[in-house]
């Protein structure tokens, strides 16, 4: 399998999991901005919507979109339990998590990145991110990963977004038990290993 990524964004929960579920694969630096990659070919040649991840797999079939991703590779380490099983109702909560992410959080953070957003705007946009902060403080004051006590794919995309706070000035100060949630992802040895391929070790 080959993922397409590019350093820091959300493509970070996909190669997360990937280390974590001890799969092999190989990393393709693409550039998101000028669509290009290392070697200079055109990304948007391997995927058209120009953005990452991209999960290309060894029969040639291209999976996008990071939610699906996560499932897909969760599925094939089911002794890693990365994810549910399928048809259980666990099954549902977690995608639900996935979901929550996907649109609440990641999509939340989108409006910050663009310089041409009013502040006004953003104001406004860091109050409504703000409020699912509330909601998953909730969660993770009960237990150490959002899906209970062990680290699964929904954790890998959260702390992905996490990382975004400070340099959208959304500082999680408010958020004792979202800095601690970060930095206890942020430990374990195969979110280590992904940060430092990436180049985002402290």
């Amino acid at each position: 399998m080959k993922l397409f990524y590019s350093p820091g964004v959300c493509s970070l929960a996909s190669h997360i999991v990937l280390r974590r579920s001890q799969l092999p694969f190989e990393l393709v630096k693409a550039n998101i901005r000028t669509g290009k990659m290392e070697d200079g070919s055109d990304y948007n040649k391997i995927n058209p919507k120009g953005y990452v991840p991209a999960l290309l797999l060894d029969d040639g079939e291209l999976l996008t979109e990071g939610a699906v991703i996560l499932q897909y590779l969760s599925d094939l380490a089911p002794q890693h339990q990365l994810f549910p099983p399928a048809g259980t109702r666990e099954r549902y909560r977690a995608q639900a998590m996935l979901n929550f992410i996907a649109t609440e959080i990641h999509k939340g953070y989108s409006p910050l990145f663009n310089p041409a957003m009013p502040e006004a705007a953003k104001t406004i946009i860091r109050t409504n991110l703000g409020k699912r902060f509330d909601l998953l403080s909730e969660t993770l004051a009960r237990q150490n990963f959002l899906l209970g006590e062990q680290f699964t794919a929904p954790d890998a995309y959260l702390f992905t977004t996490l990382r975004w706070s400070e340099g959208c000035a959304v500082p999680l100060q408010n958020w004792p038990t979202l800095i601690a949630y970060r930095e206890r992802v942020a430990a374990l040895p195969f979110v280590q290993g992904a940060l430092q391929v990436e180049g985002l070790a402290k």
